[in-house]
């Protein structure tokens, strides 16, 4: 008769073995775009959202309440009959499958579309377009279209209905001709969480819950910042883990919306843009109104009240978790959305090819 430790032990071995598998074993990108990027997963997510959409409380908080509270019990019962030490190897062990069965649901739920085909080999893209020349011209329209917009942006608050239509007709895009007809992304409800202290400390904008497919945003987010956040967020419930393919959706999504989910689409280009322009070609840009550069100080400003040891470690922590999923230059992956805006070909309503 097995021994009840060793079974566990080979249970282990074998959860551990097939999360290994599933993070190594390579995957053809064709495969996970048929079959799971647009068959598998849009079911999952419209059918999960929803759920989570009835709920007000993020479902995320109460898992890890559930999970913390029920390791903690679980190992004073066993500390009191087999003592701590026992409890504790069981406890490690436990830990270690519990690792491995949420990486195994991470992947089913979302994790996956990491995975899929990069969206640069979709669209009409050419790296050649990508030159300072190119950068410092959309610059210049960003800032002609924030200077156009603010007083009109100014006068409305988020909509989030409204955005959820224009994200609908952005991701419209984003499907080929060729391709069989999509099913519509659920939109996820924007919550709070108990994460809302860390986010405003690591300078965390939000968060898409891979398991529960729900969207978290930072408390502290200013309103001329959130359609574009929000929309960064659907992007990924759509399955585009990749951030520069979300910054890109979020992107063209504010640019379908009203004044507001305009800005905040443009005022994000031009920060992101201005960011990588040398010093000689932003002095040449048009100048910002007062209007803009005021939202620019509140939004460096909410950046600035976080912790830059809590930032730092967020930042490597995430960086490290992106490059495991395939996305080479983690962090900077954010930034990458430049190189999709500027070498996609783009009609004058600003649609892909």
């Amino acid at each position: 008769m097995k021994r009840p430790g060793r079974f566990r032990g080979a249970g282990t071995l074998v959860l551990v073995s097939l999360a290994a598998a599933a993070a190594l074993v390579p995957l053809p990108a064709s495969a996970v775009e048929g079959t799971y990027s647009r068959g598998i997963y849009p079911a999952i997510q419209q059918a999960l959202t929803p759920i989570s959409n009835a709920v007000p409380l993020a479902l995320l908080d109460v898992a890890v309440a559930i999970l913390l509270l029920g390791s903690i019990v679980a190992l004073v019962k066993r500390a009191r009959t087999l003592g701590w030490a026992a409890a504790a190897r069981v406890a490690g062990l436990r830990l270690i499958q519990a690792t491995a069965v949420i990486y195994l649901l991470f992947l089913l739920m979302w994790g996956l579309n990491y995975r899929r085909v990069p969206l640069e080999d979709k669209l009409d893209f050419d790296r050649s377009r990508v030159t300072a020349a190119q950068a410092a011209e959309l610059a210049a329209e960003a800032v002609r279209r924030v200077n156009l917009l603010h007083g009109r942006a100014h006068a409305l608050r988020p909509d989030h209905a409204a955005l959820a239509g224009s994200f609908a007709a952005a991701e419209a895009l984003m499907v080929s001709h060729t391709d069989r007809a999509p099913r519509v992304t659920a939109t996820g409800r924007p919550k709070r969480s108990l994460l809302g202290l860390y986010f405003r400390r690591a300078a965390i904008d939000g968060m898409t819950d891979p398991i529960f497919l729900e969207v978290i945003l930072n408390p502290d987010l200013l309103g001329v910042e959130e359609p574009e956040v929000l929309a960064h967020e659907w992007a990924h419930l759509a399955g585009y883990a990749d951030e520069s393919e979300a910054n890109f959706l979020a992107w063209l999504t504010c640019l379908r919306g009203d004044a507001l989910a305009q800005y905040s689409g443009w005022l994000s280009a031009y920060l992101r843009v201005s960011s990588v322009l040398p010093r000689e070609m932003r002095r040449s840009l048009p100048r910002l109104d007062e209007g803009p550069q005021a939202d620019i100080r509140s939004v460096a400003a909410r950046y600035n009240r976080s912790s830059p040891v809590v930032r730092r470690a967020a930042t490597d922590v995430y960086d490290t978790y992106l490059k495991a999923n395939r996305i080479p230059e983690g962090v900077a992956n954010y930034d990458a959305v430049l190189q999709l805006i500027l070498g996609t070909t783009l009609g004058r309503d600003w649609s892909p090819h």
